[in-house]
């Protein structure tokens, strides 16, 4: 029926586009990313890095990674989401989509504690996001650790302390096909590049 083939060729035209929009997006990630790792290379700022607590568990931030360190305000859920998107923040006038780490990880730590804080992502990934923290340590230097036993998350480090510390790379986060996929349901949205509402997106 030609009602039925309509249908069937805008769901393939459809499909095509997101299909186009997802390598577009990657191109855009591997430019991003190179841009920074010769910043970094250039600037030496890989020396420090900020240490945060998530669900019990100690992470380190690359500087150049991270964006702002701010209170956490309201949260309002979106629907249709993955249970580690929480939903969306205002920033400084800027909504940006709040990521539940150990969720995401698909781990069960500690409940969250003390103040938790937002940690947003670095203007230059192109990611309007930010992870919800238990604590924010403050500045740690990686090159002063040894290495610590692996964990799901990958190599761990320990501290002079004895403390074990997980390093986290936002940059590699971004790049994760899982990550780009907040809707429960295909097509709901396809990354949060452009817009952290989880809104599909109309055409031109």
């Amino acid at each position: 029926m030609a009602g039925t083939d309509d249908l069937a060729g805008t769901g393939g035209s459809a499909a095509a586009a997101n299909a186009a929009r997802r390598t577009r997006l990657r191109q855009y990630q591997e430019q991003l990313l190179e841009r920074m790792l010769a910043a970094r290379t250039s600037s030496g700022a890989h020396a420090h890095q900020l240490g945060i607590e998530i669900g019990g568990k100690r992470y380190l931030l690359d500087l150049l990674e991270a964006g702002e360190i701010v209170p956490l305000p309201a949260v309002a859920p979106v629907p249709l989401t993955q249970e580690w998107y929480l939903g969306l923040a205002n920033v400084r006038g800027n909504l940006v989509g709040v990521i539940d780490l150990a969720r995401y990880l698909e781990q069960k730590g500690a409940p969250p504690i003390g103040n938790p804080r937002l940690v947003t992502f670095a203007a230059g990934l192109g990611f309007p996001c930010a992870l919800l923290v238990d604590r924010v340590v403050g500045l740690r230097q990686a090159a002063d650790m040894t290495p610590a036993a692996m964990t799901p998350e990958g190599s761990g480090l320990r501290d002079a302390d004895g403390r074990e510390w997980i390093p986290l790379s936002l940059a590699g986060l971004v790049r994760e096909e899982r990550f780009l996929q907040i809707g429960l349901h295909e097509g709901l949205h396809e990354g949060l590049q452009d817009d952290p509402s989880g809104k599909p997106h109309s055409g031109a």
